[in-house]
């Protein structure tokens, strides 16, 4: 082997193993394994339950009936309740699940919270579903749990409260969403925790604006009622 060879092998040695330490210190830059952590709970959250009970339970998309929104509600307008379920638990658990894992990498509270946020956003917006999702109340219902359990809780409450009083299923997540950051306050005082709270109820009320304009016009359909148009 000639000294140009062996030159040249001990340059690549060098920079492979460069690139190694390199890539080694860049994961381990907090700012890098946050957004890690926030993709990684994104593309999470862009797993559709509903589309996937379809497959599972021999259904329709349930995009192409009813609201044609990728959720528990819609699926149970199948009269599947089975199916339904299981929409509602994966939406649910994913949200649990971001958060949960985020805290069980050590992120900072900031982070864990944004993690919850995000896969909140890749329920609404999946990149595997053409950013067309859900309107992610049991996703966002999942990340209070496992974020602030006493909100979750207080939250789930209020929503109970109304859809069984009202039967509006839509009327129960916009209160939900509505109260979600007065609980949060109330528990935890102003925070960061108490803004993606807000950011996550800000978002449920704005996914519901064609609910809030069924609700005034007397034209919404109540949970257990067929819908014939979208």
């Amino acid at each position: 082997m000639s000294e140009y060879e062996k030159s040249w092998g001990r340059g690549t040695i060098r920079a492979a193993l460069y690139f190694i330490a390199h890539t080694i210190a860049l994961t381990m830059n907090p700012v890098v394994v946050h957004l890690l952590a926030c993709l990684s709970a994104y593309l999470l959250g862009s797993i559709s339950f509903a589309v996937l009970s379809a497959r599972i339970f021999k259904l329709a998309d349930p995009r192409t009936y009813g609201s044609g929104n990728p959720g528990a509600t819609n699926v149970l307008r199948t009269g599947n309740k089975k199916a339904a379920v299981f929409t509602l638990l994966g939406d649910t658990l994913k949200g649990v699940a971001a958060v949960l894992s985020a805290r069980y990498a050590g992120l900072s509270d900031l982070g864990i919270a944004l993690c919850g946020l995000a896969v909140f956003l890749g329920h609404i917006y999946p990149i595997f579903l053409k950013f067309k999702g859900g309107k992610g109340v049991a996703t966002a219902g999942g990340v209070l749990l496992a974020l602030a359990p006493p909100v979750g809780a207080a939250s789930l409450a209020t929503w109970m409260v109304v859809v069984f009083t009202t039967r509006y299923s839509s009327l129960a997540a916009i209160m939900a969403g509505i109260t979600a950051p007065l609980w949060s306050v109330i528990f935890y005082g102003v925070g960061a925790d108490a803004a993606i709270v807000f950011l996550l109820g800000l978002t449920l009320v704005i996914k519901h604006r064609l609910n809030i304009q069924r609700l005034i016009a007397g034209t919404e359909t109540k949970v257990g009622k067929p819908k014939n148009t979208a």
